[in-house]
C-alpha cells in the first residue's frame, strides 16, 4: 500500500455530529474529499441543506443531512439507523456536537452547566455506543474520533475563558475516549481524540475578536488555526494511517500547551 492510501476513505461511512458549520463541517469535508460517504446531523436543520451541497461537491460519496439532539437516545438511534440503511454500514464517528456558557465558576448557572455536560459528555457517549453496537454487530471493527479541546488539558484562562462546564466536559472525553479505547480494542474497534486550541467559530468568534491579542500572545505560533490545520488532524485519526493508534488525544494548537 502506497502511503497516500493510507488516507484513502472510499468504501467507508462516517457520522459527524454538529457537522453543519465550523470545525464540523470542516471535518466531514476532509472526509468527503477523501472518498467517505456522509451522514451529517445537528439540532439545527436549517444549516444542513447548505452544508451538504457544499459536501457533495466536494467529495465522490453520497451525503445525508439528518436533524439530531445528540442528548436524545432515540434520536441518536434513528440517525445512526438510517445511515446504515443508506449506506450499508458505519464505519467512522466524529463526535463533534458541542456546547458552551461562560461565567465565572462562583457565578455559573447549574441548569447551564449542566446542558453542557448533557450536549458534550452524554451526547459523545451515546453516539459512541449506538454506532459501536453496529460496528460490532458486523464483525468489521470500526473509528470513533472524539473532539475534545484543549480546555480538556489545561485550565480555561480566567483572563477570556471562564467556562467550567465546558473545560470539565472536554477533560471528560479525554478519559471517556482511553475508556472506550480499551473496552472496544478487542472488536477492532479504535477510539482517539483530537483537541484543537483556537480556532475561529461561530462558538469562539466573540472571544477572538475580543481578546486577540492575548490568545496570540499565548501560542508560540502566533495564530489562530484554519481549516486544513483541523482537517489533516481529523483524517489521520479517521483513517488506517493512524491504525496503530486508540486510546490518545492529537492536541492540535501552535503549541499552545507547549509553555
Amino acid at each position: 500500500m502506497g502511503v497516500l492510501e493510507l488516507f484513502n476513505l472510499r468504501g467507508k461511512t462516517a457520522i459527524v455530529t454538529g457537522g453543519g458549520r465550523g470545525l464540523g463541517l470542516y471535518m466531514a469535508e476532509a472526509l468527503a474529499e477523501a472518498g467517505a460517504s456522509l451522514t451529517i446531523c445537528s439540532r439545527r436543520r436549517e444549516q444542513l441543506e447548505e452544508a451538504r451541497g457544499r459536501l457533495e461537491s466536494a467529495g465522490k460519496g453520497g451525503v445525508l443531512a439528518l436533524g439530531c439532539d445528540v442528548t436524545d437516545p432515540e434520536q441518536v438511534e434513528e440517525v445512526v439507523e438510517k445511515t446504515v440503511e443508506g449506506f450499508g454500514s458505519v464505519d467512522i464517528v466524529v463526535n463533534n456536537s458541542g456546547a458552551t456558557w461562560g461565567a465565572p465558576p462562583l457565578e455559573m448557572p447549574l441548569e447551564k452547566f449542566d446542558h453542557v455536560l448533557r450536549v458534550n459528555v452524554r451526547g459523545t457517549f451515546l453516539m459512541s455506543r449506538s454506532a459501536a453496537r453496529r460496528m460490532i454487530e458486523r464483525g468489521s471493527g470500526g473509528v470513533i474520533v472524539n473532539v475534545s479541546s484543549v480546555a480538556g488539558l489545561v485550565g480555561g484562562d480566567p483572563r477570556y475563558m471562564q467556562t467550567v462546564g465546558y473545560n470539565a466536559s472536554k477533560g471528560a472525553i479525554i478519559s471517556m475516549t482511553r475508556d472506550l479505547a480499551t473496552s472496544w480494542a478487542p472488536h477492532g474497534i479504535r477510539v482517539n481524540a483530537v483537541a484543537p486550541g483556537w480556532f475561529p467559530t461561530r462558538m469562539s468568534r466573540g472571544l477572538i475578536e475580543r481578546h486577540e491579542r492575548q490568545m496570540l500572545a499565548d501560542i508560540p505560533m502566533k495564530r489562530f488555526g484554519g481549516p486544513e490545520d483541523i482537517k489533516g488532524a481529523v483524517l489521520f485519526l479517521a483513517s488506517p494511517a493512524s491504525s496503530y493508534m486508540t486510546g490518545q488525544t492529537l492536541v492540535v494548537d501552535g503549541g499552545l500547551t507547549a509553555w
